[in-house]
């Protein structure tokens, strides 16, 4: 069978894998809009060493807004929920995350979601689930034109919403999203919505009203100095400094827009001068027209709770979870967005905080408060301080809400949307007192619906669709549950990706967990803490022995890095505090108990209360044989993908997703790789010319040297370096010069850890180092392929465009390969527009963060008949290198005769929910979505050539 028929071959895969259960895909229809019509965009020449490409995304009509129309009749059975995301903040990467999470945990037979989504000019789309797995707000905007069901005005949009869903679900977060603005447009048209009325939002969303309306209602608050537009006295911040004991030249303040959400453009600042330049900066950033100059709060711990509302139709009765203490580990540092909604160590999270219990309960007591007086509904996250006794303290009167003996508690942020990323303060709370992320959010639905009286038979109903989602408890003797198939999604390591690997292992749990007949427990291997030193040579000494295994409770896994995962796992088993916890959650759960149970939908809590267990990497091996375990491995370099975890899972005879141990071996030696493809040079795939040197040698040589002598082996001007058994973005570089070369070895003698953005003669991005360094180091001609960039807009013309710089006829494309041993197969490549420097970075490749995904590439950057010799060659190579279940192929292409330059080979790829692989399978025919995509690669491991 030939590549071109890969869609159908899909579809027989994702049949055979698992017939038993192809009913529980997700519900998907492939009814269109009315007036639906595909827009593509026109091609023009602009020169003749570039043009403008027109990007034709197939199968449109299949994919558009499948989920708006629901039979009338079907309206007492199903109920119709729209999701409304992007908005026009900075914060919209943020919500296009928060509705990838809510369409995965509420979508089902009984809830039927319609995906909207509102670009930076408050246009409005309705737009297909599928195109919700889109990577980022560019590649949003860039696919509109054709893949979306425009709007001509919000007027237009909400009478839409009006006639085709029963509810609304914002998830719009910063403005338009929390200021009221979404929220006055659905009232304005009677459509029912999720949370808060829009003049409650207007006041609670502007700090600088919120601070005036928390002093009325007699909270303590921090001191502030409102700057508004271009009309700022300097004397008079000046006075404020003065009357706060500051010094006006150095005194420290944060400075945040008033109406930008809790992260965006939150900074520090030192005295006047400094706080008014960064003030005019938010400003001329157009990020908010107003900015609140505050006092930084010296000494103190930053928290957030999640308030969720268990009261009925417009009775208000407010419960705060377990609060999070967020504990940033820099001098003068806050917790911005970075530290926030990115994997980085910059920061910890404790939940509940290692506050006094007193402070604890001080802290619910007032959000709960707040909740109410602000007029708040359904649920929100609320962000303060506490500052210990010991500090210096605000002066306020005694009689203030927040005083205690052990210090005082501030609140700062009303965020009326909380973030709802997969791993975000609101799961990772809710799941704490016993809710899985379905529960959560059908909760907040169905508490929303009790407002509405036409609506009333949807919250009343006895939902069905609870689960009992607790893990088998790995205690040694447990098979799991009866009739059940225990899964172990492994993730983690000790790698420069081990943070890649947790999102990958988190999605791929999250997305398995949804099936009845898999007990899916989330295993996270790490080095042991009793041989935790960080040298190299001890790390060696250490070997396999050195390595663990943490079977993780639901609540634990919900983390931003690794090292969160184990401090949690710690602080969950040490006596003292799996006391205080355990005390605690009781208490939060038995308030919700009161308000939930008298709702009718509510089925009960469905997180059980259970601690991590600790294995050896040996012993975990012996439970996964001895429970008939299938591990589905998302552990990104070291063990997981040079052949030794295959291996130990071969001679144990367990079931594991992805290459065979000698496949995998090959395939992380990047110059083995090269070594087994040279011989298919005659049928087009061809290799790139490698020298190999040994870290020592690098760092002993004269680097002038050593330049030469490489320029001149391989006969090129530009390099580029790489670690020769690492993954795909760790490490990897380009060099134009000898002065680059001695950068990269300086930073490899330091054992940096990332090499900050345009640290090389050429701009580039953050570059993230293996740790510990490579012993060895390939260089490589550096690949000049064709830039393809996406253009501004025009006056004249409202269509984005790729403005393709032809010149090599060679570009760069990610492919997924599927299947089985000796008849593997390509899904469509994807072109992923580069938005920084030459090498995408770990964040455009995982993260979310960057970049323009184009899958399938458009037809006039390469033909299908080229494309189809590009899709048998990626076959080829995947057969020749054994792979099997499934890998992701790194390539360059030539768009005329389909030839393909190998670059790598990742036999275990990314799988974070905004990966290439995602958007590869949405654009199979019929779309793939990423539960049944992940039951497919766990399936296949049943089927592995031993």
């Amino acid at each position: 069978m030939t590549s071109l028929a890969c869609g159908s071959t899909l579809s027989l895969l994702l049949r055979a894998a698992n017939p038993n259960n192809a009913a529980r895909s997700l519900h998907l229809s492939s009814n269109l809009l009315p007036g639906f019509s595909h827009k593509l965009l026109t091609a023009s020449s602009s020169s003749s060493s570039s043009k403008t490409v027109g990007v034709r995304v197939t199968r449109a009509a299949a994919q558009v807004a499948e989920a708006v129309l629901v039979d009338k009749e079907d309206k007492s059975r199903v109920l119709r929920v729209g999701v409304i995301c992007g908005g026009p903040s900075a914060e919209r990467g943020i919500s296009l995350n928060s509705a990838r999470s809510v369409l995965d945990h509420i979508q089902g037979e009984d809830l039927h979601v319609s995906c909207y989504y509102i670009d930076s000019h408050l246009n409005a789309f309705a737009i297909s689930s599928a195109q919700v797995y889109s990577n980022t707000p560019s590649d949003f905007d860039f696919k509109l034109e054709s893949l979306a069901q425009g709007f001509q005005s919000l007027s237009e949009f909400a009478e839409h919403l009006a006639d085709s869903v029963d509810i609304v679900f914002p998830v719009i977060h910063g403005q338009f999203g929390e200021d009221g603005g979404i929220q006055e447009l659905l009232e304005n048209y009677n459509v029912p919505f999720v949370g808060t009325g829009s003049k409650e939002c207007q006041q609670a969303f502007n700090k600088y009203n919120a601070s005036l309306g928390l002093s009325k209602y007699g909270f303590v608050t921090v001191p502030s100095f409102l700057v508004q537009g271009s009309e700022v006295n300097q004397d008079e911040l000046s006075e404020w400094f003065a009357s706060n004991h500051l010094d006006v030249n150095s005194g420290k303040v944060v400075v945040k827009p008033t109406r930008a959400g809790s992260s965006i453009g939150v900074t520090v600042a030192y005295g006047v001068s400094d706080s008014l330049t960064k003030a005019n900066e938010i400003i001329s950033q157009e990020i908010d027209d107003g900015v609140l100059v505050e006092l930084f709060l010296e000494g103190g711990s930053e928290f957030t709770a999640i308030v969720l509302d268990v009261g009925q139709g417009f009775d208000c009765q407010p419960v705060v979870l377990l609060p999070t203490e967020c504990d940033v580990r820099e001098k003068d540092a806050i917790f911005n967005y970075r530290r926030k909604y990115l994997p980085t160590q910059q920061v910890a999270y404790h939940t509940p905080p290692r506050f006094p219990i007193e402070v604890i309960k001080n802290i619910r007591e007032g959000a709960s408060l707040l909740f109410q007086r602000l007029g708040l509904r359904d649920f929100a996250r609320i962000d303060g301080w506490f500052l210990p006794s010991s500090t210096k303290s605000l002066s306020s009167s005694e009689d203030k809400f927040g005083i205690t003996e052990f210090g005082t508690v501030l609140f700062t942020d009303i965020n009326l949307i909380s973030g709802m990323e997969q791993t975000s303060f609101l799961f990772q709370q809710a799941s704490k007192v016993g809710f899985s992320h379905s529960n959560i959010l059908r909760s907040i639905i169905s508490r929303a619906c009790l407002r509405f009286p036409e609506l009333a038979t949807y919250s009343s109903k006895s939902s069905q669709f609870q689960k009992n989602l607790n893990s088998s408890k790995l205690n040694g003797t447990s098979k799991g549950r009866e009739g059940f198939r225990n899964v172990f999604v492994l993730f983690g390591g000790d790698t420069s990706e081990r943070q890649v690997s947790l999102m990958s292992g988190t999605n791929v749990w999250l997305n398995l967990q949804g099936f009845d007949d898999l007990d899916v427990t989330p295993c996270l291997l790490a080095r042991s803490i009793d041989h935790s030193s960080n040298t190299d040579s001890d790390k060696k000494d250490a070997g396999l022995n050195s390595i663990e295994v943490w079977s993780l409770p639901y609540s634990l896994v919900l983390r931003h890095t690794t090292e969160e995962v184990l401090d949690a796992c710690m602080e969950a088993i040490e006596p003292a505090r799996a006391a205080l916890t355990s005390h605690l959650r009781n208490q939060v759960m038995n308030e919700l108990a009161e308000g939930l149970t008298k709702h009718g939908w509510f089925t009960g809590f469905d997180i059980a209360d259970e601690l991590p267990v600790r294995y050896s990497l040996k012993e975990w091996i012996k439970f996964a044989k001895e429970v008939e375990a299938t591990v589905f491995i998302a552990v990104h370099g070291g063990i997981g993908e040079d052949g030794t975890l295959q291996f130990l899972l071969d001679t144990e005879g367990i079931l594991y997703t992805g290459p065979g141990a000698m496949a995998s071996k090959t395939c992380m030696d990047k110059v083995a790789t090269s070594l087994a493809l040279e011989h298919l040079k005659d049928k087009g795939v061809l290799t790139i010319n490698k020298v190999v040197k040994k870290k020592e040698d690098l760092l002993k040589m004269p680097v002038r040297q050593t330049w030469n002598d490489l320029i001149s082996k391989l006969q090129c001007e530009t390099l580029c370096i790489k670690p020769a058994r690492d993954g795909c973005s760790t490490g990897v570089a380009r060099l134009c010069c000898a002065e680059d070369l001695a950068v990269y070895a300086k930073a490899l003698d330091d054992c940096l850890l990332r090499i900050p953005p345009n640290s090389f003669s050429k701009a580039h991005g953050m570059i993230e180092m293996p740790n510990p360094p490579p012993e060895l180091l390939i260089f490589e001609p550096f690949v000049e392929t064709d830039e393809i960039v996406l253009s501004s807009k025009t006056v004249s013309d409202n269509t984005q465009r790729l403005l393709w710089k032809e010149h090599s006829r060679w570009v760069e494309v990610t492919v997924g390969v599927i299947g089985k041993w000796g008849s593997m197969h390509s899904l469509s490549p994807s072109i992923t527009v580069k938005e920084t420097g030459d090498i995408l970075s770990l964040e455009e490749k995982f993260q979310g963060g960057t970049g323009i995904n184009l899958t399938p590439p458009p037809v006039s950057i390469i033909s299908n008949e080229a494309l189809g010799r590009c899709k048998q060659r990626i076959e080829l190579i995947a057969n020749t290198l054994q792979l099997e279940g499934f890998s992701r192929i790194d390539t360059f292409v030539n768009v005329d005769s389909g030839e393909v330059l190998i670059i790598e080979v990742n036999t275990v790829p990314g799988m974070t929910p905004s990966t290439v692989l995602i958007h590869q399978a949405l654009a199979e025919q019929p779309p793939v979505y990423p539960p049944r995509f992940f039951r497919t690669l766990l399936d296949l491991a049943t089927e592995r050539v031993v």
